[in-house]
């Protein structure tokens, strides 16, 4: 590409509209639903039917994860359908009803929360309250198809930062936006650029977070697999304000798919001149690798990270010196996450001061939540920082399934904390979240009922970091190790007085001792639990009891005589003969010998046994 002309050239060629154009969802949640069958059916008739004018391309995430698969109809009018859990037949019947006979399948068009069928998601009330900024091509063009994003404006904030302004106006553009780190603590991205342009070194480094590991997430994973593009040209932008000519990508192997496509916009950009020497015709240089990690979470950290792509163990390093000024390979690096990375374009296209309109007074634009757990609509969302955690559950999210009451929602990962029903109407933003004892971190949104137990949840939580733990700081490596295995004593019904003051006394000292952010926040799942919910630890120790019912070590199972009809099921299932009685009689279960697996509770028909 050796200038904006050629750019422009295709960005504005217009191509012959199809009379349909068909896209499949077809991310890492899509493929797992059933995608690919569908996909094949699609272009079996368009091709047994000669079809001619029609368009079938994959795309991206749409975002509504719990109904795919998902096909999108789009006919020369401009009118889109939205069809959810599409397999091979209904596949079949859009093709002959809508496709060739004219008449959209109804039945099969997403249904908004009163099981009304509508036409597509933009009607959604979901959708309606979402800003799609980071993901904003994702379910919308073929991530495989560099001109689909370039005629989305793609390259155009790259073509004109190399054409029409200094590397300190760039960073002045991002400062004055207000854009903080999506990733974690909510860094602001202009400063962190700012710094590392000021550091004298003939190389730099720009580093992409990609090693997306708190469980619940898949943001990240997301907009690699649904718009790889936007992440290199905001790489590119990022080289040319700092002053560096070779970024890196380091991604989890465990996302195929976005590595598949990765490797491909990369090898795509510089077959158009886009990466690779004297970018747009200017004296401006930049390249791009990606590096594949190997599942560790510690490695998520940006000086582990860095020691990972350096070839060594995943271990992070004291700071200072900060990556701006000795990161990767001992040069001045900036490292950014996926999130970050995919607004950068968008903010130079419309300006600062559009993208500073969206937001709150300090956490500006918005978010993007993977939202997962109790919740009637799992999946992925964008929204404007500020909105609040009710609007977010029970109106984008749907709200809780079979009419449970709503506890708690975990942000933050296993770095985060367990936010109350309280603290509902809370607006959702970086500082906002801290004050309660959470925090934003990359985006992971767990939702949990009335049926879970809180203490389960931190012991769940802290059980990952312990895993994860890369061992070289000892508060990290035996504290957390220590904090889990009281968790482990007071779950199994042995918690004594005073555990709960040591709990909270050996947090504190992990917090302030540990090296890196892993282990100064594996504690917050358990403080945030311990502030919200010390009733229940205390129910664990003093009373022996789960008040939820989910710490088997504390549950009795109980038969009820009345509604016992005596049909043995529960006794034959019984790994340890626990249950005894005579058939067509109600049963008894014996609590001395019963090993609290809860196979009679699953088996009974009748809703005769249940536990305590």
């Amino acid at each position: 590409m050796k200038s904006l002309t050629e750019l422009n050239a295709i960005r504005q060629k217009i191509a012959k509209v199809p009379d349909y154009k068909i896209l499949v969802g077809m991310a890492t949640c899509g493929i797992a639903a059933g995608a690919n069958p569908v996909m094949a059916q699609l272009k079996k008739i368009a091709q047994e039917k000669n079809l001619k004018n029609i368009d079938i391309q994959l795309t991206g995430c749409i975002g509504i994860c719990r109904l795919e698969p998902i096909v999108e109809v789009y006919d020369s009018k401009g009118d889109r359908y939205t069809y959810v859990k599409v397999d091979s037949k209904k596949a079949a019947d859009i093709m002959q009803k809508h496709i060739i006979e004219g008449n959209p399948c109804t039945d099969y068009l997403i249904c908004d929360d009163s099981d009304s069928c509508i036409k597509n998601i933009l009607e959604t009330k979901s959708f309606k309250k979402q800003i799609r900024i980071a993901l904003r091509n994702c379910g919308n063009i073929n991530p495989e198809h560099i001109d689909e994003y370039i005629q989305h404006d793609g390259y155009l904030a790259l073509g004109k930062v190399l054409t029409e302004m200094q590397p300190s106006e760039v960073i002045k553009l991002l400062l004055d936006s207000g854009l903080r780190g999506r990733g974690g603590a909510g860094f602001p991205t202009g400063l962190k650029w700012k710094f590392a342009a000021a550091a004298q070194n003939e190389q730099k480094y720009v580093c992409c977070n990609a090693d997306e590991g708190d469980p619940g997430a898949f943001m990240d994973r997301s907009v690699l697999e649904g718009d790889p593009h936007s992440i290199l040209e905001a790489m590119a932008i990022a080289g040319y304000a700092i002053g560096s000519n070779q970024g890196y990508i380091y991604v989890r192997a465990e996302y195929p798919v976005a590595v598949k496509r990765l490797n491909l916009a990369i090898k795509q950009a510089k077959e158009y001149g886009l990466l690779g020497k004297n970018i747009f015709g200017t004296d401006f240089s930049f390249d791009i690798e990606l590096r594949l990690g190997a599942g560790a979470f510690v490695c998520g950290e940006e000086t582990a990270l860095m020691t990972s792509i350096e070839g060594k163990r995943g271990e992070p390093r004291p700071r200072p010196p900060f990556p701006a000024n000795k990161g990767l390979f001992g040069k001045p690096t900036i490292l950014n996450n996926v999130e970050t990375l995919a607004n950068v374009p968008v903010i130079i296209n419309k300006g600062p001061e559009w993208f500073s309109k969206i937001g709150t007074e300090k956490s500006k634009g918005t978010k993007v939540f993977a939202v997962g757990g109790k919740i009637n609509n799992t999946g992925l969302i964008e929204i404007p920082m500020g909105m609040t955690l009710r609007e977010v559950i029970y109106e984008i999210g749907g709200g809780i399934p079979n009419g449970k009451a709503f506890k708690a929602a975990q942000t933050g990962g296993p770095s985060g904390g367990c936010i109350p029903a309280e603290h509902l109407d809370i607006q959702i933003d970086y500082d906002n979240l801290v004050a309660i004892g959470s925090m934003m971190g990359s985006g992971g949104l767990i939702v949990m009922d009335e049926d879970n137990c809180m203490v389960d949840i931190a012991q769940f939580f802290l059980g990952f970091t312990v895993d994860e733990s890369c061992g070289k700081c000892p508060p990290c490596r035996i504290g957390t190790r220590r904090m889990l295995e009281m968790l482990e004593k007071i779950t199994d019904g042995k918690g004594e007085d005073k555990d709960i003051e040591k709990l909270e006394r050996l947090a504190y000292s992990i917090k302030e001792a540990s090296l890196c952010g892993l282990g100064q926040t594996a504690p917050n799942p358990v403080l945030s639990t311990l502030r919200y919910f010390r009733d229940e630890y205390k129910a664990h120790i003093y009373k022996k009891a789960c008040p939820s019912g989910v710490c088997k070590h504390l549950l009795n199972y109980y038969i009820e005589a009345e509604k016992c009809v005596g049909c043995s099921v529960c006794a034959r299932n019984c790994p340890v003969n626990a249950i005894s009685g005579v058939v067509k009689s109600p049963y008894l279960i014996d609590n001395e010998a019963c090993i609290k697996c809860g196979v009679c509770y699953e088996k009974c028909k009748f809703g005769a046994i249940y536990k305590k």
